[in-house]
């Protein structure tokens, strides 16, 4: 069991770190809102189950084409101000989603090139973001941080889900000026955040400086075990995507019910992660990280094979605190052992996979269930996780039977030495 910290939230004096969390809550709270009036907004129109997954690939496309590039820029130019004008960008978004509506069209390609944008401004923002909170803390505080900031955007997640499915009973219209209120106001306390410190790269802007996080991870095999198995396991498990059938077809609930669903893995993630901050995890780090994939892994199965919506709920609560606690070691492990130079290098190609397991594994969702079913493509993408996770921890036994964080290693080993 990990050790009690009682000092998990004394992160929170550090004035710019707390800015930036704001900034980081209401962005994500507004696009949680907007992602759930976006789906049932989809479905209500075309009733296709295909749709459902072009949701995801729309977002998925452009950020696969940008982000490695992006963490280009990140290593060169001020991570703060990349981040708040992806915000400003992703207002821009919210403001024509809001215009989508007003026009009562019935055709949904409009969405997608809306989403496409969407995806092209979070492709230049999550390495900038994710780069640069190890700058915003001091290093004994960095873990503290993490959890934290994992905390705030699942509270995001949790609210969110819920706000658009209440607020979408009076509208989608009203959901889109709800959330682009949010993301003027994220936008503003990103602005107020000051710069943090970091180390600029000065490589010249080639493919070769660019593709430097692609050899670094490959370099890592404990990265790249931990950054691939997430993208395997949730790619297969994507089952989120499929919430709005799930809720109208199988559980039979509406809008609110699908809020519900929504926020249920964020609520599982932020207690999880809440606990994180007060029992940093330091110990048997493989095994807590491949554990939280087999959790998320058979709640999936569970998931696929309920019509209860009371235990669908509980699936999805454990689906998220499986993967929160994946998450955590991930985060840790990618930034502690990265150089800051070559920080948003690295954590563009972490985000590559994070992406594809996501928004892909949404597109691999709605496709499997166009085939198979669809509670049957639920379970199944519940199975090919469990296979995944079994089948990584054979390919990396470094990393499932790695015991202390590498830092930690190297710094007790250090310690030893000296004495």
């Amino acid at each position: 069991m990990p050790a009690f910290d009682a000092t998990g939230f004394s992160v929170l004096q550090h004035r710019n770190f707390t800015s930036y969390l704001s900034a980081r809550l209401l962005g994500t709270l507004a696009v949680q809102m907007q992602h759930v009036a976006i789906g049932w907004h989809v479905y209500a129109l075309t009733g296709n189950l295909f749709d459902l997954g072009l949701i995801g690939l729309a977002q998925f496309a452009p950020f696969l084409l940008f982000i490695l590039p992006a963490g280009q820029i990140a290593d060169r130019r001020n991570r703060r101000d990349i981040v708040a004008l992806c915000m400003a960008a992703q207002l821009l978004c919210g403001l024509l989603l809001l215009a989508f509506t007003l026009s009562g069209t019935t055709t949904v390609w409009p969405v997608f090139a809306i989403l496409a944008l969407f995806g092209s401004a979070r492709a230049f923002m999550t390495p900038a973001s994710q780069a640069m909170v190890i700058n915003l803390v001091p290093a004994d505080s960095f873990s503290k941080a993490v959890a934290l900031n994992s905390s705030t955007f699942h509270v995001a997640v949790i609210l969110g889900p819920t706000l658009g499915g209440l607020l979408y009973y009076y509208g989608a219209t009203t959901v889109f000026v709800v959330s682009s209120v949010l993301l003027a106001i994220s936008v503003v306390l990103m602005c107020m955040t000051q710069a943090a410190k970091q180390v600029i790269s000065k490589e010249p802007a080639t493919w070769h400086s660019v593709l430097e996080g692609l050899r670094f991870v490959k370099s890592r095999p404990v990265v790249l075990g931990a950054i691939s198995l997430d993208l395997f396991a949730v790619l297969f498990g994507g089952a989120t995507a499929l919430l709005p059938a799930l809720a109208a077809d199988v559980l039979h609930v509406g809008p609110g019910g699908l809020g519900l669903l929504r926020t249920a893995p964020g609520a599982g993630a932020a207690l999880s992660s809440i606990a994180l901050a007060f029992f940093p995890i330091t110990r048997r780090v493989g095994v807590w990280m491949f554990g939280g994939v087999a959790l998320f892994g058979a709640c999936t199965v569970v998931l696929g094979a309920t019509t209860s919506f009371g235990v669908a709920l509980a699936a999805l609560l454990l689906m998220g605190a499986g993967d929160m606690i994946s998450v955590y070691v991930r985060h840790l492990l990618v930034q502690y052992e990265t150089p800051d130079a070559i920080r948003g290098r690295v954590s563009a190609v972490n985000a590559v996979f994070i992406g594809a397991s996501n928004e892909l594994g949404e597109f691999e969702s709605g496709v499997t269930a166009g085939w198979f079913g669809l509670t049957r493509a639920v379970v199944f993408g519940g199975i090919a996780t469990l296979a995944v996770t079994g089948l990584w921890s054979v390919l990396f036994p470094v990393l499932s039977r790695m015991d202390r964080f590498p830092h930690a290693e190297r710094e007790a080993a250090e310690k030893s030495a000296a004495a």
